[in-house]
């Protein structure tokens, strides 16, 4: 029976781990490369240029965030599915998420043709900075359709622990996009050099590139969940499950666009070298944490494929595994951020007064990421057992409720160099509701 033959029902948990989040690891490490490489290359033609890649990245991150919210209800109901052997209701679920995914593309697209000046001119009121950041915004926003599918694609593969596939065609995308940026943005290969446009098209392609390759794999390569027509009915009851699990998630990542826009704006006037700074932080801390998400979604199909399966035990076992991996990666990461503070603003071209900022301002903020890293796996391990409110509750404590209030109040009573010391404040508070919600969890769920 394929139950029996599924490595997430019988294969030793911790093998299990590492089998399903060392692809997903190494995939997301890959794929925060699109922003990264198009910040340093884009520091490379000023530090307006790259004040306008951290301004318009709230809306980016946006897309992502809707995109992976609807593909963890996906990942976990389609897991769900598998582990009862209904290879047609996994279908199902597949189906109608490709048809909310492109209802989703379309509205972010629209909004990219139509809207994109105005929302930059609302960002900053700076003429130069918010022609470059709505010329970047406006191409990856209005033809975004790659991102959602290519999410959705991976997911698929995932959620029956194909893994290595999903690996695979991120590296495709992120690859393509590395090697188009230089040549796009200062015209190799007598390429027209198109500057920040080039950064904006890499990455279009790039995402593009990603989804044909994880749609073709899934064709080609796994046997339990496939887009169908015969029979199929779009269903809100689906939908609304989807949400039920993935909403809050998407809440939670959206949550970040929030507080990038928010933080964004009282910076702007202090300095648009914080902002700067600001905007290469976040990416740097997005690649640090990569490995903490890759264990987190590697655990959503584990702990839904085993609650549809009735084992409890298992899901007990994932839990205990998780948290030791997930600090182990975060230490490292902290290690580097105080250690290494110049070395990482260098990346991306910093000048004396980015370097100020930055270098205090890693130092302070690297310190949370232990807390930072149990809020991520507890939220992710929550979401698999069916609940993804506490993934947006923790999210929102660490990003938006605690972290800019405390981040305004200690900016305007005791300065910018204070002002980071609000990430302590928000990460503890997030650390401490997860701590209490997983073991509600487990003992509702798994009976302990």
């Amino acid at each position: 029976m394929e139950q029996k033959q599924n490595k997430m029902a019988v294969m030793p948990m911790g093998k299990l781990l590492v089998n399903m989040s060392l692809p997903l690891m190494l995939s997301l490490i890959i794929q925060s490369l699109y922003n990264i490489v198009d910040s340093i290359f884009v520091s490379r033609l000023s530090e307006d240029a790259l004040t306008a890649t951290s301004l318009a990245y709230p809306v980016q991150f946006l897309m992502i965030a809707i995109s992976v919210g609807t593909a963890v209800g996906l990942n976990a109901l389609m897991s769900r599915k598998v582990g009862q052997n209904d290879t047609h209701g996994a279908g199902t679920i597949a189906t109608t998420g490709l048809i909310l995914c492109l209802l989703t593309a379309l509205v972010f697209s629209l909004t990219g043709i139509f809207f994109s000046d105005t929302l930059a001119r609302s960002f900053t009121a700076d003429p130069e900075i918010a022609s470059l950041t709505s010329r970047y915004m406006s191409i990856c926003v209005s033809l975004c359709y790659g991102i959602f599918l290519e999410t959705l694609a991976q997911r698929m593969l995932t959620a029956v622990g194909l893994t290595t596939l999903s690996m695979v065609s991120l590296i495709v995308g992120a690859v393509t996009n590395i090697i188009l940026d230089p040549i796009m943005i200062f015209g190799y290969f007598g390429f027209p050099a198109l500057g920040i446009a080039g950064a904006a098209i890499a990455t279009v392609i790039g995402q593009w590139a990603g989804a044909a390759t994880a749609l073709y794999l899934n064709r080609k390569k796994n046997p339990s969940i496939h887009f169908i027509r015969e029979g199929y009915q779009f269903r809100m009851e689906d939908v609304l499950k989807i949400y039920k699990i993935g909403l809050p998630t998407m809440i939670m990542q959206a949550v970040g666009s929030v507080m990038i826009t928010l933080i964004n704006k009282v910076l702007m006037p202090v300095s648009s070298s914080a902002v700067a700074f600001f905007g290469a932080y976040y990416k740097l801390q997005g690649f640090v944490m990569m490995p903490m998400n890759g264990l987190g979604q590697a655990a959503i199909p584990i702990a839904a494929f085993n609650l549809g399966a009735g084992n409890t035990k298992r899901i007990r076992e994932l839990w205990k595994l998780l948290v030791p991996g997930a600090l182990a990666f975060a230490f490292v990461g902290t290690l580097v951020f105080v250690l290494m503070p110049s070395t990482l603003l260098s990346l991306f071209a910093a000048g004396e007064e980015m370097l100020a900022i930055g270098v205090p301002a890693l130092r302070i903020i690297g310190v949370t990421f232990p807390l930072a890293a149990y809020v991520i796996v507890a939220g992710y391990f929550c979401s698999g057992l069916g609940n993804g409110v506490v993934n947006m509750t923790g999210g929102a404590l660490r990003q938006l409720i605690v972290l800019v209030p405390c981040f305004i109040l200690l900016l305007e009573t005791m300065g910018l160099s204070y002002s980071w010391y609000a990430f302590w404040l928000s990460e503890a508070a997030a650390f401490v509701f997860c701590l209490f919600a997983v073991k509600r969890e487990l003992r509702m769920k798994a009976g302990n």
